[in-house]
Formats: structure tokens, sequence, C-alpha cells
């Protein structure tokens, strides 16, 4: 295991937002990231490659013949309903 050395760093507004960016993307710590973008900057070595964005390809899937979308909603007030009566019904008993 290497040793650590622990040190305050002050970082222009550009590189701190810089950071955070490279954080966000790459879901790692401060730490984390700080130290591979120094290996990176002062290694000589260049950034891995960026994977290729996944992308979902929607197609449109209709609904099966019969079924009346302005339906859902009066289904939905009727449980609505129902929930409500039993709520009620159950205040009532106690």
């Amino acid at each position: 295991m290497m040793p650590t050395m622990r040190t305050t760093v002050t970082l222009e507004k550009d590189v701190e937002r810089l950071l955070r960016d490279a954080m966000h993307r790459s879901r790692k710590s401060f730490k984390h990231t700080l130290n591979a973008a120094l290996r990176t900057g002062l290694g000589g070595k260049t950034a891995p490659t960026k994977a290729k964005r996944f992308v979902v390809e929607a197609r449109p899937l209709g609904l099966r013949a019969g079924i009346d979308p302005a339906g859902f909603n009066k289904l939905a007030d009727d449980f609505e309903v129902d929930a409500f009566l039993e709520k009620h019904a159950r205040t009532k008993k106690s």
C-alpha cells in the first residue's frame, strides 16, 4: 500500500467545476477523481475514452383493441372512491 500525503488544495473556480463534473460523470469520490486527474495530467497518460452512449429506441406499442384510454381516469376515480369509503367505514366503527 502506498503512503498517503494529506494536504490542502485551493482550486480555481473553473478547475473546481471540471473536477465536480468529472466526479458526477464517473460517480467516484472527490479523492479518487482528483488522484486520477493528477495521474493523467502529470503522467502523460491519456484519459480513458468514453463508452458509446446507450440509446433506447422507442416504438409505439398502442393499446389492445377494446381498451379505451379515457376509461383509465374513470378506473382511477373508482379506486379512489372505494378507498375513501373503506377508510370512512373503518373510522365509523371505531
